[in-house]
C-alpha cells in the first residue's frame, strides 16, 4: 500500500477484483433464512446516468455491501424501463430511431454504473424493450384477459395534447401530463382497460400489512384509491324519451339525507349528459356546456373554491321517497370518472350543494335539524353539516343522525322498497392502458369480423414490435396503423384473414411485474419460475421516488396480487420495505433533470475527486429521505477526508498489524484512548441505526470526523503504552470495516494493507461494545447569575452531592459567587449546575 492514495488506481483494482470474484452475483439457492432481495427502482434510458441517479442507486449499494458483511445471500440486480413515453420523447427530438437511442443509452448507462462501482448482480440484467421481455409482458396481458380482468370501451379518456397519446388517471397531475406537462384533454375513444377496480378492496385490506412503509404513501394510497360505505340509490327518469336513461343511481355517504334532495346533477360525459346534449328538450345548451366542460381539467372542474355552474338537462327525476319531482341539471364539477356520474343534490345539508342550489335557483329542504330546532331555509347562510335529530324524513322523523346511527336502517328501508341498496365504492378507476405510440410493447389482440377480439395464444407470442415504420412520431393514432405487413393476420379461432390491434401498452405495464424477472431473469418458457420466485420474493428492500405512490406502486401491487390468485407466487404483496429516497437538486434549487439540462455525470466526479469521495459527500449532505443541494465543494472536502483516512492507516498499520483483528481495549487504557475507541463504537452504532432504520448515513459520516479529530499523531500512539495502544488498534479495526460500506475501495485498500485475506464484504460486520460507549468522566457546565463561569469534569456516575461540592470548589465560581450568599444549587445531571444566589 503506497503512503500517496492514487483513488484510481485503487478503485479500477479493485471493481477489476469484485467483477472477477463474482462478489454481486446472487446465489442459485439462497438460505431462507439469510436471503435478502434488494432493489432499486430500475432506470428510464432517455440519456446517461446523472448523480440523482447515483445517490438512489449508491444508498442500496451501500445497504447491500453491509448486508454481505453480515452474511445474508444478497440479490441486488439491475434493468432497464427502456419503453415508452420518456425514452420515445428523447429520440424524436434527436430524429432517432427510439430503439438505436434506446439501446445506445442502456449502453453508456451501464458503463456509467459500472465505472462507479456500484454493485449488482449484472448476469439478471434486462430492458423492457427486447422481446425475450415483452414476451411475457404479453404473456401477463393474456392471462389478465382470460382472468377476465381485461375489457374494451368506448369512454372519455385523458389525452395529451403534447405526447398525442392516451394517459392513465394516475399519470395526470394537476391537470397536465406526467411527462411533458402538457394541458390533458377529455376525447371519446374505444380502449383497452384492466379491472384493477376488482382489487380494490384487497389494495386498500394489503396497506395494514405494510408497516414498513412511509407512512405518507400508505396514506397517498388509501386516498387514491378511496374506499367509501353508503348507499346506492335509484331515481326514476319522468317521462324518459327513447334512448334516454330511465333511471338514473346515485351513490351517498349520507342515506340519512335523502329526503332533502331537491335536484341531481349529471357529469356532461355521463351517459345521460351525452343523451341529453344530442336529444333532449335542452339539446343546444347542453351540448355548448359539454364542450365547454371537456376544455377543463379534472382538477379545475373539481376545484371546491370554483363557482359550480351548470345548465338545465331538460330531465326531471322522480324521488324514490316521496314521488316528487326534482329537476336534474348538467354540471361539469360531477366527473363521470367517479362515482356513477351521477349526484343528489342535498343543498341543506352539504356545502357545495348549497352554493350551487343559490346560484341556480333550486329548492332547499331542512331535514337534519340542529339541537336548537332553529334551522330556517329562510335564513340559513350556508348548509348545516353537523349531526342533528332527522325531520320530514318519513319513518326516520326523529331520529339522531349522530354517527350516522341511522344510515343500516335507511339502507335497509331502501332495500324493502327496492329503491336503494348498501355499497361500497371506490375512487379507484379501472387502469387505461391503450397507448397511440410506437416505442411501447404491442398488444397482443387480433380483430377478426367473424370472432370478434380474439387474444394471441401463449404459444404464438411474442407479437414483435415492427423495427421499421414510415414515422414514429405521434400523429393521433399509433403509427403501427401504417404498418401494412404488421396489421395484416390470421385469426388465432378461425384462421380467417384479421388485423392486430395497433395500439401498444402503457409502460407501467412493464414495470408492474419487473420485480419477479430478476429472479428467474433468462427463462425462455414463463415469466419467472415459481419456485425461484418464491426463494426470493417479497423483495426486502425497495428505493425510489414518492413520486411513483399513486401509479407504479399500486400496479406492481395489483400484479403481484393476481399472479398470486394465478397460482405463480405465494406473496401477497411485493416488498417488505420501501424507501424514498430525497432528489438531488443544482445550486438553482432546481431537481437534477435530463429535460432541465442541469445533470452532472458521476463519471465527472470520479475523475476529479474519486468515486469514494463522491460517495461520502453524497450520503453527507443530509438524510437520505431529504433533498440536496449539489456542490462541488462538498465533494472536494470528502476527497480531502478520503485522503486523511488512507495516511491515519498508512501512519498506524504497524501498530495496527501488532495485534489480532479482534483486538479489544478496555478501562486500563488512558481517558484519550478510550475516547477513541468510544468514538469508534459510536460512529458504528450511527451506521447500525442507519441501515437498520431510515437509512440517514450523515451522522455516521459526521461520526468518522469526530473519530479522527480525537485520534492523536502516529508517534504519539507508537510510543503509548500497550493498554492505549490496544484501544488505538480496536478503533482503526472498526473503522477500517464501518466505513466499508460507504467508501468500499479505500475499505478493501486498508483491508488488503492490514493482512485480510479476500474482500473486505466477505468479512463480518463488526458488533458494538455497549462497554465502549460508557463515559467515564462528562463535562459540565457551572452558570452562576444564568452565565457560564466555569466547565467542570466529573465522574459520568457522580451523584449530586458530588458535583454540587466539585461545582462550588471551582476557583472560577467562588469567585463569581463572591460574598453573595448561595440561596440554592440546581444541578441537571451531566448537563449542567445552576448556582442561584
Amino acid at each position: 500500500m503506497s503512503d500517496l492514495y492514487d483513488f484510481r488506481t485503487t478503485e479500477a483494482k479493485w471493481q477489476a477484483s469484485w467483477n472477477e470474484t463474482g462478489l454481486f452475483r446472487a446465489p442459485a439457492d439462497p438460505d431462507p433464512s439469510r436471503k435478502f432481495y434488494a432493489l432499486e427502482m430500475f432506470a428510464y434510458p432517455s440519456g446517461d446516468i446523472h448523480i440523482g441517479h447515483f445517490r438512489n442507486y449508491g444508498i442500496g449499494d451501500a445497504a447491500v455491501r453491509r448486508l454481505l458483511m453480515q452474511g445474508k445471500d444478497v440479490l441486488h440486480p439491475f434493468g432497464w424501463d427502456a419503453f415508452g413515453l420518456p425514452a420515445e420523447n428523447a429520440a424524436i427530438q434527436r430524429d432517432i430511431h427510439p430503439r438505436e437511442w434506446t439501446l445506445g443509452n442502456i449502453a453508456t448507462g451501464r458503463s456509467t454504473l459500472q465505472a462507479v462501482g456500484l454493485g449488482y448482480d449484472w448476469e439478471r440484467e434486462f430492458a423492457t424493450c427486447n422481446p425475450d421481455y415483452y414476451h411475457f409482458t404479453q404473456w401477463i396481458f393474456v392471462l389478465l384477459y382470460e382472468r377476465g380482468l381485461v375489457y374494451r370501451k368506448n369512454a372519455p379518456v385523458n389525452w395529451c395534447v403534447g405526447c398525442a397519446t392516451v394517459l392513465a388517471n394516475e399519470q395526470v397531475q394537476d391537470g397536465q401530463c406526467w411527462r411533458c406537462k402538457s394541458v390533458v384533454e377529455k376525447r371519446d375513444l374505444e380502449q383497452w382497460y384492466i379491472r384493477i377496480t376488482e382489487y380494490a378492496q384487497r389494495l386498500v385490506d394489503g396497506l395494514d400489512t405494510l408497516p414498513k412503509w412511509p407512512k405518507s404513501t400508505l396514506a397517498s394510497q388509501r386516498n387514491w384509491i378511496g374506499r367509501s360505505e353508503g348507499a346506492a340509490i335509484t331515481f326514476g327518469v319522468e317521462s324518459p324519451a327513447e334512448g334516454c336513461p330511465s333511471e338514473l343511481e346515485v351513490f351517498t355517504t349520507r342515506p340519512d339525507t335523502l329526503w332533502g334532495v331537491t335536484f341531481l346533477a349529471l357529469s356532461p360525459e355521463s351517459d345521460a349528459g351525452r343523451w341529453c346534449a344530442g336529444h333532449g328538450s335542452n339539446a343546444t345548451d347542453v351540448a355548448a356546456y359539454a364542450k365547454a366542460a371537456a376544455l377543463k381539467t379534472e382538477i379545475e372542474r373539481s376545484a371546491a373554491n370554483r363557482e359550480k355552474t351548470g345548465v338545465d338537462s331538460g330531465l326531471r327525476a322522480v324521488h324514490p321517497c316521496t314521488g316528487e319531482t326534482v329537476p336534474v341539471l348538467v354540471a361539469d364539477y360531477v366527473l363521470a370518472s367517479y362515482g356513477t356520474g351521477y349526484v343528489m343534490g342535498v343543498p341543506a345539508h352539504d356545502e357545495r350543494d348549497f352554493q350551487f342550489a343559490k346560484a341556480h335557483d333550486l329548492g332547499i329542504a331542512v331535514v337534519i335539524q340542529n339541537k336548537s330546532g332553529s334551522l330556517d331555509v329562510a335564513t340559513m347562510e350556508g348548509a348545516y353539516t353537523e349531526s342533528g335529530v332527522m325531520t320530514a324524513s318519513g319513518p326516520f322523523d326523529g331520529r339522531p343522525s349522530a354517527d350516522a346511527i341511522p344510515q343500516p336502517q335507511v339502507i335497509a328501508w331502501l332495500e324493502e322498497q327496492g329503491t336503494g341498496s348498501g355499497r361500497v365504492t371506490f375512487r379507484l378507476r379501472d387502469w387505461l392502458i391503450s397507448r397511440q405510440r410506437y416505442w411501447g410493447c404491442p398488444i397482443p389482440m387480433v380483430h377478426c369480423a367473424a370472432c370478434g377480439v380474439v387474444p394471441v395464444p401463449q404459444d404464438q407470442l411474442p407479437v414483435t414490435l415492427p423495427p421499421d415504420v414510415e414515422s414514429w412520431i405521434p400523429k393521433g393514432r399509433s403509427p403501427l396503423a401504417d404498418v401494412a405487413e404488421f396489421v395484416a393476420t390470421t385469426c388465432p379461432k378461425c384462421g380467417g384473414a384479421a388485423e392486430r390491434d395497433v395500439d401498444t401498452m402503457d409502460t407501467f405495464i412493464d414495470s408492474s411485474w419487473y420485480h419477479l424477472r430478476y429472479t428467474d431473469a433468462h427463462n425462455g418458457d414463463l415469466p419467472f419460475d415459481p419456485v425461484a420466485a418464491a426463494k426470493w420474493l417479497p423483495v426486502d428492500l425497495y428505493i425510489g421516488g414518492a413520486e411513483h405512490a399513486n401509479g407504479h406502486l399500486i400496479y406492481f401491487r395489483f400484479i403481484t396480487k393476481v399472479l398470486k390468485d394465478a397460482g405463480f407466487l405465494d406473496v401477497e404483496e411485493p416488498v417488505v420495505r420501501l424507501f424514498h429516497h430525497g432528489m438531488v437538486q443544482d445550486g438553482d434549487g432546481r431537481t437534477m433533470s435530463k429535460s432541465l439540462g442541469n445533470v452532472i455525470s458521476p463519471i465527472h466526479l470520479a475523475r476529479e475527486f474519486g468515486i469514494d469521495a463522491a460517495r461520502l459527500a453524497m450520503f453527507f449532505f443530509a438524510p437520505s429521505r431529504e433533498e440536496i443541494r449539489w456542490n462541488e465543494d462538498g465533494a472536494a472536502a470528502a476527497r480531502k477526508l478520503v485522503t486523511r483516512l488512507h495516511a491515519t492507516f498508512v501512519a498506524n498499520r504497524d501498530v495496527i498489524a501488532a495485534f489480532p483483528a479482534d483486538v479489544r481495549g478496555d478501562s486500563s487504557g488512558s481517558d484519550e484512548a478510550r475516547e477513541a475507541r468510544r468514538r469508534a463504537h459510536i460512529m458504528l452504532q450511527r451506521f447500525d441505526d442507519a441501515f437498520d432504520g431510515d437509512l440517514a448515513l450523515n451522522p455516521g459520516v459526521a461520526a468518522i470526523y469526530e473519530l479522527l479529530n480525537v485520534f492523536p499523531n502516529a508517534e504519539k500512539v507508537a510510543a503509548s503504552s500497550e493498554a492505549d495502544r490496544r484501544c488505538y488498534a480496536e478503533a482503526l479495526r472498526v473503522l477500517a470495516l464501518t466505513m466499508a460500506p460507504v467508501a468500499p475501495h479505500l475499505a478493501e485498500e486498508v483491508h488488503e494493507m492490514l493482512g485480510g485475506e479476500g474482500s473486505v464484504f466477505r468479512t463480518s460486520w463488526p458488533a458494538v461494545d455497549p462497554e465502549a460507549l460508557v463515559l467515564d468522566t462528562v463535562e459540565i457546565a457551572v452558570q452562576v447569575r444564568g452565565k457560564v463561569k466555569a466547565r467542570i469534569t466529573v465522574a459520568a456516575d457522580a451523584d449530586e452531592a458530588s458535583v454540587r461540592e466539585t461545582a462550588l470548589a471551582d476557583p472560577a465560581v467562588v469567585a463569581a459567587i463572591g460574598e453573595q450568599p448561595v440561596r440554592r444549587v440546581i444541578v441537571v445531571p451531566g448537563r449542567l449546575v445552576n448556582v442561584v444566589v
